[in-house]
């Protein structure tokens, strides 16, 4: 807002009053006067004008009513009582634009023509008419002023309600459509993903009872596919869960977050499952990720899941991977490595697949940066998940009866 804006902004009621005191110290000093320099009765009366604008800034009504009250006395014992009338006529301009009913409004305006019309007793008929005039200027610009700025704070008022209401529906529409896309995954994942995933170990199942005299190996297969198949049904299960009442599982930790205790015995399911397929996987865990808080040791494990997959995927089931999760100054350094002969991994987009895209964005929303790309012998991917915001410290209650200087209760 600019400075003519500001000068009538209801925030800004003493700057205004200081401002009308300066000019009407001016006017008493340097304006020249007609017929002779300002008295004592008139110095009196001005200062007391300053002074009472200045000190009922807050209170327009108390203002007008003092003012007027001086503006009868200035018109009684002095010719030139101009100050007076521009002070009644500001604190009228005051309540016009700060008065909570129109009611008021009226009721100061008439007591100023009142006012004025006290000057005009007795007067000829040509004074009268200048009076007629100067009333106009004294009370009708005033309230006409004070209308129009409280006509455009009341449009401004009404747009920015507007602009907020607008913003609320946008909201509400943007999550009825998203609430409506998630419904259609859910639905999609339920009725055809875990349909045939449900079938695929349905038949797995199956085909383990009753191929009774198969090789051993081979039953160790199936029984991993089935196990496999099972887990994956589980996932499926609690993402549609998640899909269709987000706000329903967002207390279930088991979405999102693990056991720090589970997690070495989670991360060693994973490079077993990856090398039952094949993969040969050298694991550098430290043994401290097994104190890291659920949601980072949920990541880490959700990486691991995805990089060594990938592997399998796109550098061969007779690859080689390195997995290496160490824990530096609470920060998790966190590296999978595969021999993969260098280049984009094959069936893999330029652009990076879901996988890619899903594990970078789980990493930034914990406030890593996730750096995935070729090496001389293969592909890695890598990032550092840093150490979590410390909360701020809650102060502890005092007891009210305690006395001063007693130390303060233990927490519960």
């Amino acid at each position: 807002m600019g400075w003519p804006g500001r000068l009538f902004d209801m925030r800004d009621t003493l700057v205004r009053m200081v401002l009308l005191d300066l000019s009407g110290i001016c006017y008493l000093i340097f304006v020249p006067h007609s017929t002779r320099t300002p008295n004592g009765t008139q110095w009196t009366l001005a200062v007391l004008a300053f002074v009472v604008a200045l000190a009922t800034h807050r209170w327009p009504v108390v203002s007008l009513l003092t003012q007027a009250a001086l503006l009868v006395v200035a018109i009684g014992l002095v010719d030139d009582f101009t100050i007076n009338q521009v002070g009644a006529s500001w604190a009228l301009l005051e309540v016009t634009m700060r008065a909570h009913r129109p009611r008021v409004i009226w009721l100061s305006a008439a007591l100023l023509v009142v006012v004025d019309l006290i000057d005009s007793i007795g007067a000829p008929a040509n004074q009268v008419a200048s009076g007629v005039v100067g009333l106009a200027l004294e009370v009708g610009v005033p309230v006409l002023l004070g209308l129009v700025i409280r006509t455009n704070r009341e449009l401004s008022r009404q747009a920015v309600e507007r602009a907020v209401a607008e913003q609320r529906q946008h909201q509400s529409e943007h999550r009825a459509a998203r609430a409506d896309e998630r419904a259609a995954i859910a639905r999609e994942l339920h009725d055809v993903v875990a349909h045939h995933v449900a079938s695929m170990v349905l038949r797995v199942g199956v085909a383990r009872h009753v191929l009774t005299d198969l090789d051993p190996r081979v039953g160790e297969v199936f029984d991993d596919v089935h196990g496999t198949g099972t887990a994956a049904l589980a996932e499926l299960r609690r993402l549609v869960a998640v899909l269709r009442d987000p706000d329903g599982v967002r207390g279930d930790a088991a979405l999102t977050a693990i056991e720090p205790s589970a997690l070495p015995a989670a991360i060693g399911a994973s490079v077993d499952r990856a090398r039952q397929a094949g993969v040969t996987v050298e694991a550098d865990l430290d043994p401290a990720i097994g104190s890291l808080d659920a949601v980072r040791g949920m990541a880490v494990l959700r990486l691991t899941q995805e990089a060594l997959t990938n592997v399998a995927k796109h550098a061969g089931t007779s690859a080689f991977a390195h997995l290496v999760v160490t824990v530096r100054d609470d920060a998790v350094h966190w590296e999978v490595a595969d021999n993969g002969h260098g280049g984009v991994p094959v069936g893999a987009p330029t652009g990076g697949g879901h996988g890619i895209t899903g594990m970078r964005e789980r990493v930034e929303v914990l406030g890593g940066r996730l750096e995935a790309g070729p090496t001389p012998t293969g592909w890695r991917v890598r990032t550092v998940l840093p150490a979590p915001a410390e909360p701020p410290a809650r102060p502890v209650p005092r007891d009210r009866t305690a006395p001063a200087g007693s130390p303060a209760p233990e927490p519960a």
